[in-house]
């Protein structure tokens, strides 16, 4: 209210400011125009989050779309490697600088902000959280089409700040074949769900690994239950990606930008109709 003391002791309960619900987005850096933010996420750990944000964001800059990548996983960040980055970022009066990929994609980590790149992160939550946040308000992002946020493992502070303080279009939830994907995924789901973020699908890595000599594709991991949980869930299949230890290759040694094939570039093209 315009006469609002910030005394709600003083106010009844009529007052405006209960009764209306109250926004809790962070207002983006005033130099940056991001047209779709999206969170590729998972319940547990070491499913391929970033190996997924990563060609994605390849995909649709070969697609001659505008890229960024916020990286959200502050005490494990992988995308600089992914993408060769390794000199640490710079800043301005206006803001922090994003790093730039070769191919022009724009990605902000913490490993880009440390002194050394093997230095550990041992911070509280909240200062984690208050970390990701800051790369939305104070990072130029300038103009972008599609901004990814590649998210921590679980749904504890980092995701909370995210779906809370950036104005996500859709999260794509990434699994593997085993039984545990069930529970995994629905509490992942179940969580946009609490925060009204659409889920815009889902992608199963380790899906298969096919044999280079007979061509036989071969269930590693067990036989997948993707298909049971997305129809439980009334979601979509996005992608199946298999066990290529090309693509780790790739992002080990920074050259995911020049990977082929690019097992996502499906899905970016069914990103483009949001």
């Amino acid at each position: 209210m315009s006469d609002c003391t910030h005394d709600c002791s003083s106010c009844g309960e009529s007052c405006g400011e209960r009764t209306q619900p109250q926004s809790l987005l962070a207002p983006a850096n005033a130099l940056s125009d991001i047209k779709k933010v999206i969170a590729v996420v998972s319940g547990k750990g070491g499913v391929g989050k970033s190996l997924v944000t990563s060609s994605l964001a390849v995909a649709m800059r070969r697609m001659g779309k505008r890229v960024g990548i916020l990286d959200a996983d502050i005490t494990g960040p992988s995308i600089p490697t992914a993408f060769n980055l390794h000199e640490r970022a710079t800043g301005t009066d206006a803001g922090i600088n994003p790093s730039v990929s070769e191919t022009g994609i724009e990605v902000m980590s913490l490993n880009l902000l440390v002194e050394r790149e093997t230095d550990p992160v041992v911070w509280r939550g909240p200062v984690i959280a208050g970390t990701v946040k800051q790369f939305w308000t104070d990072v130029v992002w300038g103009d972008l089409d599609y901004l990814f946020v590649d998210m921590p493992p679980g749904t504890g502070d980092v995701p909370l700040t995210v779906f809370q303080s950036l104005p996500v279009d859709g999260i794509i939830v990434v699994t593997s074949p085993q039984d545990l994907v069930s529970m995994i995924v629905t509490k992942a789901v179940k969580m946009a769900e609490l925060m009204d973020i659409p889920v815009l699908g889902l992608v199963e890595n380790y899906s298969y690994f096919k044999c280079p000599d007979c061509g036989k594709a071969h269930a590693i991991f067990g036989e997948s239950h993707i298909d049971e949980v997305a129809h439980d869930l009334g979601l979509k299949v996005l992608a199946r990606l298999p066990i290529d230890p090309n693509v780790a290759a790739a992002c080990d040694n920074g050259a995911i930008e020049k990977f082929e094939p690019n097992y996502l570039a499906g899905v970016a093209k069914e990103l483009e109709t949001l």
